[in-house]
């Protein structure tokens, strides 16, 4: 791949020439490559994965046109990277649950469940539901950004038998991207 700086040749050319060059900028840059060779028809992955790519580039047209997400997206942009880009990737990237502390739940109202989340980008939301063993629901809420990645749940409901209880921890991030953790008291 051939890069060029100002070339008057070659400054701000884009596209294709014939099937053998592609000409596109990024930086300030003409950035010259070998045209793309697609070879017979897409597999069902491939498929799959085009369109959620496609998705992807609709959640990304949709965030940086909005002007909170696209401040965020503006901001988390490095230096020769389009805040665009930076919200595609975070489409493709769902939160992840690092840990469930419930040492302090006890059952009584006021009890913390600790929990350590993290996402390429920003988790947007922490949900927390407790259900006894039978299944019958006790409570659930959302936790409350500590600091960084740690979200605390305070609980609103007493539950004299936590024994066998479930804890179910959802997160969501900004593209609507959702983990689940299921954890049992």
């Amino acid at each position: 791949m051939a890069k060029q700086e100002r070339n008057v040749v070659t400054y701000g050319l884009s596209g294709k020439i014939g099937d053998l060059l592609v000409f596109r900028q990024k930086s300030g840059k003409t950035i010259v490559a070998k045209a793309p060779v697609r070879s017979g028809k897409a597999t069902e992955k491939q498929t799959a994965h085009r369109q959620r790519f496609q998705q992807a580039v609709i959640y990304a047209k949709a965030a940086v046109a909005s002007p909170l997400a696209g401040e965020l997206y503006q901001t988390a942009a490095k230096k020769g990277k389009h805040p665009f880009n930076v919200a595609v990737a975070d489409f493709f990237n769902a939160p992840d649950v690092h840990h469930i502390d419930f040492r302090e739940y006890r059952g009584a109202v006021g009890d913390k469940i600790y929990i350590t989340v993290s996402d390429d980008f920003a988790v947007r939301t922490v949900e927390v539901s407790i259900s006894n063993s039978d299944g019958s629901p006790v409570e659930s809420g959302a936790a409350v950004q500590h600091d960084g990645r740690l979200w605390i749940y305070t609980a609103t409901q007493d539950n004299a038998h936590t024994e066998g209880d479930k804890i179910v921890i959802t997160v969501s991030d900004l593209p609507g991207n959702v983990t689940a953790e299921e954890q049992a008291l």
